[in-house]
Parts: C-alpha cells; sequence; structure tokens
C-alpha cells in the first residue's frame, strides 16, 4: 500500500486539494488491492477511471481545437491521440510519482507495479475522474491542463511521442544508404516477469547509443533517443 496517507505532495503536484479524501484514496487503489482486502468493486478505481478517461480526451480535444484552428479533425484526432495514450499518459503519472500513493496488491507491488505504464495510465484517468466528482468541470480542467498541457503543445506540433528507431534510421540512410543498424541486448536485470533490458544501437558495428527499459522495444527506442541525443549520427 502507499506508504503515507499524507497526501500534501500529491496536492502541491496537481494543484488541488480534495474535499474528500475518501474519494482520492479510491483513485489510487489498484483492483488488486481491493480484491486482497475484500473491499466492494466501488472501492478500486474503475469506475474513476471511466469517467477520467472520457473527461481528459474531452479536454484536450478542446485545447487542441483552440491550439490548431486550421487543422482538420482527423490531424486533431491524431494529435488528441498521442496525447492521451498509455505511454503519455503513464509518462505523466510518472513524472509525478503517483506510483508511490497507489494501493496495489501484493502480487503488483512484487511485480513492479508501482511502474508499470498500464496501471499508472489508469490511476492517472482515476485521479482525474476524482476530482471531477470532488472539484467540479473546471477544477478537472485545470488539473488536466496543468498536467498535460507541455505534452499537448508538442503534439499540436508533431513532436510528441517521436519514433526514435525511425528518426535514427533516416539520418544514418541520408548519409549511407547501405548502413547496417542493429540493436543487441548487452544486460538484462530483474525476475522474469518484470525484466529491465539495456540495448545498444550500432551502425555497422559502430556503438551509437545505450538505452533501458521494460521491454526490448522500449529499450531500443532509449537507444536510439541516445544516439539522437548525443548527436552521434
Amino acid at each position: 500500500m502507499a506508504k503515507s496517507p499524507d497526501y500534501k505532495k500529491l496536492y502541491e503536484l496537481t494543484g488541488y486539494s480534495f474535499r474528500d479524501e475518501k474519494l482520492l484514496r479510491t483513485a489510487l487503489t489498484h483492483s488488486s488491492y481491493a480484491s486482497e482486502h475484500r473491499l466492494g468493486y466501488e472501492r478500486n478505481n474503475e469506475r474513476l477511471e471511466f469517467i477520467g478517461d472520457a473527461y481528459v480526451d474531452a479536454v484536450v480535444g478542446a485545447e487542441l481545437f483552440e491550439i490548431m484552428s486550421d487543422a482538420h479533425e482527423g490531424s486533431l484526432s491524431r494529435y488528441r491521440a498521442d496525447v492521451v495514450c498509455e505511454d503519455s499518459l503513464s509518462g505523466a503519472a510518472s513524472e509525478m510519482g503517483l506510483g508511490s500513493f497507489l494501493y496495489l496488491g501484493r502480487g503488483e507491488e512484487a511485480s513492479g507495479g508501482r511502474e508499470k505504464p498500464s496501471i499508472l495510465a489508469d490511476a492517472f484517468e482515476a485521479l482525474m475522474g476524482a476530482i471531477i466528482i470532488d472539484g467540479g468541470y473546471e477544477a478537472g480542467r485545470s488539473v488536466i491542463l496543468r498536467l498535460l498541457g507541455d505534452r499537448i503543445k508538442l503534439a499540436s506540433e508533431g513532436k510528441l511521442n517521436k519514433d526514435f528507431k525511425t528518426k535514427l534510421q533516416e539520418l544514418l540512410q541520408e548519409k549511407d544508404h547501405n548502413v547496417q543498424i542493429s540493436y543487441e541486448i548487452t544486460d538484462q536485470e530483474g525476475p522474469d516477469h518484470s525484466k529491465t533490458f539495456t540495448m545498444q544501437v550500432r551502425a555497422n558495428g559502430r556503438v551509437l547509443g545505450t538505452g533501458k527499459g521494460r521491454s526490448k522495444a522500449r529499450a531500443e527506442q532509449a537507444a536510439a533517443e541516445d544516439a539522437l541525443t548525443k548527436g552521434a549520427v
């Protein structure tokens, strides 16, 4: 379970203080914890996630509509999807340390549940849903824009959730059409159900970058991003 019922840090991060902390606790309670402690279904965060999911979509869509005044519907939908996808929401949740506040069952705790993208993204949406119920739509909108504002801006510029592997490949092939690009696992840490992979990306045998991730695909993206960030191309 969460280390402490003191939510002061969470209030500072969101800019919102709950009137009903029982509602907040529900938003932070994963189904594994509720099941393990024989709590009713209404005591886990899935129903609040349902509300938050819909409202995050609406707020992000409305903000993009204002920012991108000339964009077509298809573009708006694509950029909204970039902001509200699991990777983006779990990233926002991770940045605010939301995982440390979650109530998880022992199994999820042991398997690294506090860092799982799916759990973090769902908890983020549940938290937004709880804020809407506790403080109203404007309070929810304010917090969503506070936490996702930078991502919305990046999405509107086509810079969010870039595929670093593709970008790296394009830059390398501009210089050498026959370049041989490879990704190699150099280390694995953790149990089978929760491994962290370390990956190197090479071009014609030369190491360009190194990255880590909870999956091989994420580690490859991290290695490609490292290569691009260092200007190794």
